[in-house]
């Protein structure tokens, strides 16, 4: 097995669908491996069907929600997982979560070269756990995978030891791969909105919902719409409310 891709959220699976969807394209074989960051597996086995992926080779169940315990727990695991099915290569991950912290530093450890997809984004805001994230994976990846002019600018300005490649984003190759597949639920979507006009929103990060005084900021702000809005609401943000 010469390459291994690692998600464990749902946004990766989409953004890591085209990359495995290419491997399978090209014959190669590799491993998939879901580290259970999303704890709700089943949430994520939906996004596996619906986007017709690999059911993966596995799948971790993760006992601590503590952010740094659980970076811990996925390395351990990811070890155990990869000395089961043999040494890979080469390591393909994508973003900055903790899952994709865990797999970078677990692949530096074990000799593994990692490929970093959508390498390059930088928000410049310090109390973001995926700026610390992306910064971390960024500088142990031997092969960076900018989606834009500006992101690899980031990586060579911060001087990436990596090869650094400008590749666009693969949410685009996503959108573009399964644009018919949404289309044939637009119709059941929109028949079940009572508006002909409205605004669509969504928010759950910690930064907005885990304070009460911002999400009341939010709330009233949502409340002085002048159209109606369409609140997808996440559950995080639900509790919070």
């Amino acid at each position: 097995m010469s390459v291994v891709v690692v998600v464990g959220t749902r946004p990766e699976i989409i953004k890591m669908a085209p990359v495995v969807k290419e491997l399978e394209k090209r014959g190669v074989d590799f491993l998939f491996i879901h580290t259970g960051q999303h704890y709700d597996y089943e949430m994520s086995r939906v996004f596996l069907e619906e986007l017709r992926l690999p059911k993966p080779d596995e799948s971790f169940e993760l006992e601590n929600s503590n952010p740094a315990a659980q970076i811990g727990e996925m390395m351990i695991k990811l070890e155990k997982a990869l000395e089961k099915y043999g040494k890979p290569k080469i390591m393909l991950i994508q973003g900055d979560t903790n899952s994709m912290l865990a797999a970078g530093l677990t692949a530096l450890k074990l000799g593994i070269r990692v490929g970093h997809v959508e390498a390059g984004l930088r928000s410049y805001d310090w109390r973001m756990p995926e700026e610390h994230n992306r910064r971390m994976i960024d500088h142990v990846s031997h092969y960076l995978f900018a989606p834009t002019e500006v992101a690899r600018r980031n990586l060579v300005e911060e001087s990436v030891w990596g090869e650094v490649f400008v590749t666009g984003n693969t949410v685009i190759d996503a959108v573009d791969m399964y644009f018919d597949k949404v289309r044939e639920v637009e119709d059941k979507v929109l028949s079940e909105l009572k508006f002909k006009e409205y605004a669509l929103v969504t928010f759950h990060r910690a930064e907005n919902v885990d304070n009460p005084h911002a999400l009341r900021d939010f709330v009233r702000i949502l409340r002085k719409s002048p159209i109606p809005l369409v609140f997808p609401i996440h559950p995080r943000t639900k509790r919070r409310l």
